[in-house]
């Protein structure tokens, strides 16, 4: 076999975490092929779209303590690609004030010294305009949280990726993986050779993994993602200073209802519900259900009258959830040099940089820089009679 058919890596899967752990392996000379299903740039995954929030706003410690190092990586690429990719416009983090995860979330803030300012009913609308704190919740403010612009944060890292020599290849869908200390790997246009197996398929991994004789309890759900028309232009717009935020719960849904500031497309606010329905990744336009716009409509009426309450953009992406919510970061339990980071969740861009150094730790066999027993596929052996 040709050895431009050999690798010592191979990452299946071009998405921000698939991107970036190419890129860390190539930093660390190893020949590395990143390979993606569809024609790139694309949006039928978890990563696209031009923006994400970046927060610490976490009930636990662990994903504060990955993200101190996280924003330096994140500023390490804008250095080495030279491209804008994080502007702070803080977080207003708000919910019911006696609620366990507001409360949780304020503490670990508190807890891990991030600057964050406490405002009061009395002073919320002065300091954030055009917004209704409902009677009874609690509002902070993380500061140094903001917008990643994650179209252009994907392009640049896969950029760098190439610049240290490493080969992308997209249009090639994985049709086999075959283990063993050699993995072959099977594509659409071809075979190839590795002595170290990523995936990163987001809500394709399990069809992946599948090959390899196991079965992770990941769930694929189709969220709306929704934009709103400000009734008066700059409302709500990032120029002005407003904040992105997150509703930790509320009178019209127990789950997060998040925002960001009208940036993307201008006058319009991006609002959206925090999760939706289950969903195949390859049929996901045949997903209709809109029972989480509605929410957000009555959501909208209540606490942000300054918007339009239908949305003048519906776009779509998928979340692969895991039953706890916490990603998985694991060697595979039968073959040491597969590798599987999975199940992100609907909050897993943000942390693209440091899931790629510790999925490239995990492949090249090195003591990872995290803890990652949050991460691991054995906590699932209780949840799930799945071969595990």
């Amino acid at each position: 076999m040709s050895t431009n058919r050999e690798f010592d890596c191979i990452v299946i899967g071009a998405g921000v975490q698939g991107s970036f752990t190419a890129y860390q392996l190539a930093k660390k000379k190893q020949k590395t092929l990143l390979l993606e299903q569809f024609v790139l740039p694309h949006t039928r995954g978890s990563s696209h779209g031009q923006t994400r929030i970046i927060r610490k706003a976490y009930e636990q410690d662990f994903y504060v303590n990955m993200m101190e190092e996280t924003y330096e990586l994140w500023a390490q690429l804008e250095r080495e690609a030279g491209v804008k990719l994080y502007r702070q416009t803080g977080l207003l983090v708000m919910g019911p004030e006696k609620s366990h995860y507001y409360a949780q979330v304020k503490n670990t803030l508190q807890k891990n010294k991030v600057p964050m300012v406490t405002l009061t009913p009395d002073n919320f609308s002065q300091h954030i305009p055009h917004f209704r704190l409902a009677e009874g919740d609690g509002a902070v403010v993380e500061v140094t949280a903001g917008i990643l612009y994650a179209d252009r944060a994907l392009k640049a890292v896969q950029a760098e990726f190439q610049k240290l020599g490493g080969v992308l290849r997209d249009n090639e869908m994985v049709t086999d993986i075959k283990p063993g200390p050699i993995v072959t790997v099977s594509t659409s246009a071809g075979v190839y050779r590795t002595k170290r197996l990523v995936i990163t398929a987001g809500p394709w991994a399990n069809r992946l993994l599948a090959h390899t004789g196991l079965q992770l309890p990941l769930e694929v759900v189709k969220i709306n993602v929704c934009y709103w028309k400000e009734k008066v232009p700059g409302s709500y717009d990032v120029k002005r200073r407003f904040p992105c935020f997150i509703l930790t719960e509320s009178q019209e849904s127990k789950d997060h209802i998040y925002g960001l500031p009208s940036n993307e497309y201008p006058g319009l606010m991006k609002v959206c519900y925090h999760t939706g329905s289950t969903a195949d990744p390859d049929n996901r336009d045949q997903q209709k259900d809109r029972s989480d716009i509605d929410i957000l409509q009555r959501c909208i009426n209540r606490c942000l009258p300054g918007l339009v309450p239908e949305p003048a953009v519906v776009e779509s992406c998928l979340y692969t959830l895991t039953p706890d919510r916490h990603f998985v970061l694991d060697c595979h339990p039968t073959y040491s040099n597969i590798v599987i980071g999975a199940g992100f969740s609907g909050h897993g861009f943000k942390f693209g940089p440091i899931i790629g150094k510790l999925l490239c730790e995990l492949s090249l066999g090195e003591v990872p820089s995290h803890d990652l027993s949050p991460f691991r596929i054995r906590r699932f052996q209780a949840m799930t009679k799945s071969a595990l």
